[in-house]
């Protein structure tokens, strides 16, 4: 079953849809935003779900938005500004820090934790996989973002959130969001 939700017009409509995204989140559900700021803003709807541990799968074409995307998980969650999060492509691997979001919270909120922005798109075989140590990353408590997971299978009792995020004309994007393992 597949629920079907289209943003449109302005900052409003992503705020007025987090519900939604809340109550659904085991749920496929189909997003299209009209331009990078409305991509910016579901992925920091989709940090306000997401707790550590999670694996966060980010699969489309070349230019599809999964960066962009990115931006907005990783700025919602804290970690970095929006300017600061970057493609891995030639790096393969960024890492940062989230820290609990206030000072009042970091008595009652959610400890600080890693987060990991990875893309597989130039690793070409199993020894480069390895070498990028996404194993050490799995064992502790972090939200591992993966660009381009379909060059590989992924085995871990982590919760997963996959993305898939398709060119819709123009500026606009549709994106495919699945879950499995996410409590509600």
């Amino acid at each position: 079953m597949s629920l079907s939700i289209f943003v449109q017009g302005g900052a409003a409509e992503p705020d007025r849809l987090k519900p939604v995204l809340l109550k659904c989140l085991k749920m496929p559900q189909e997003f299209v935003t009209h331009s990078s700021e409305e991509t910016i803003a579901k992925g920091k709807e989709i940090a306000a779900r997401l707790r550590a541990p999670v694996l966060v799968l980010l699969k489309g074409d070349l230019g599809a938005g999964k960066t962009t995307l990115t931006k907005g998980i990783i700025s919602g969650l804290g970690a970095a500004r929006e300017e600061e999060v970057t493609s891995p492509t030639f790096n393969l691997v960024h890492e940062f820090s989230a820290p609990a979001a206030t000072h009042s919270e970091r008595q009652t909120g959610p400890p600080p934790f890693r987060v990991y922005h990875v893309d597989l798109y130039r690793v070409e075989n199993l020894h480069d996989l390895e070498s990028l140590g996404l194993e050490d990353a799995l064992t502790e408590k972090a939200i591992v973002i993966i660009e381009w997971p379909e060059h590989f299978t992924f085995r871990t009792d982590w919760p997963t959130v996959e993305i898939r995020l398709d060119h819709a004309g123009g500026d606009s994007r549709r994106i495919v969001v699945s879950a499995s393992g996410v409590g509600s």
